[in-house]
């Protein structure tokens, strides 16, 4: 394995032409029972996310992790999957740009957590979507996330919310030219693939073999403020639709 930090991004695939994408190291389509040698990207939300975090984190090997196909729904069964696989390929972050409210999955994800913190990766989701708390990304073991409308650039929050560190960050991806970004995807999704660079970036100071727990202790004191809830939640149903879900 190289010394580039590797994340896995689960979302719907990557073009792995795209100039700001800057490259894919491997991927996977992610199917109920199997997995596909292909990760193209039907949708261009992955692809965004990728751009994004390549412009961030431009050292990074970046893997596509496609469960999502001509939409941005996708089955638990297809998310666990995925995590497995991010964990069998020594993927050190995981960046899922998805969340459920469904209770019935908690049991799914607390176990799929449990494999991520003994093998000693990092999994970034979003903490709540319009107010509601999502799943993963509100229970331990995760990195959440919420969307700052207000957040400058390349810049970072942190606070904590009943116990557990959440950082906030833009829910914007790399900007095109001559496009406003309210006009772009746009959502939590994007602060997700945000918080990932900058973790990336971190990581890679820290050396690959770092502790998760102090790491993220230090990255959390690097933030550049904190709020007590995020600004800019209620982006409507782009900002939904940029999430994706588990069903």
């Amino acid at each position: 394995m190289s010394g580039a930090i590797r994340i896995g991004i689960v979302d719907s695939g990557v073009h792995v032409d795209h100039p700001h994408v800057g490259g894919i190291a491997g991927g996977i389509t992610v199917e109920t029972d199997g997995y596909l040698p292909e990760f193209v990207d039907c949708l261009g939300h992955g692809t965004a996310i990728a751009a994004l975090i390549h412009a961030l984190a431009p050292a990074a090997e970046l893997y596509a992790v496609r469960v999502f196909d001509r939409s941005l729904t996708t089955s638990i069964r297809r998310v666990m999957r995925a995590i497995d696989w991010c964990l069998d390929n020594e993927i050190q972050i995981v960046n899922l740009s998805l969340g459920t409210m469904n209770p019935a999955h908690r049991a799914a994800f607390a176990a799929a957590l449990e494999r991520v913190q003994a093998a000693g990766v990092a999994l970034v989701s979003a903490y709540e979507m319009n107010g509601q708390p999502m799943l993963p990304g509100c229970m331990p073991g995760t990195i959440g996330v919420t969307a700052d409308a207000d957040c400058p650039r390349e810049w970072f929050g942190c606070t904590e919310r009943e116990g557990k560190m959440v950082f906030s960050a833009p829910p914007y991806p790399r900007e095109i030219p001559g496009v406003r970004r309210e006009r772009n995807l746009h959502g939590v999704s994007f602060a997700v693939a945000h918080i990932s660079a900058h973790l990336a970036r971190r990581r890679a100071l820290c050396g690959a073999e770092a502790d998760w727990e102090q790491l993220l202790t230090q990255f959390a004191s690097h933030a550049a403020f904190g709020h007590e809830a995020p600004v800019g939640g209620a982006l409507g149903k782009p900002h939904l639709e940029a999430a994706g879900s588990a069903v």
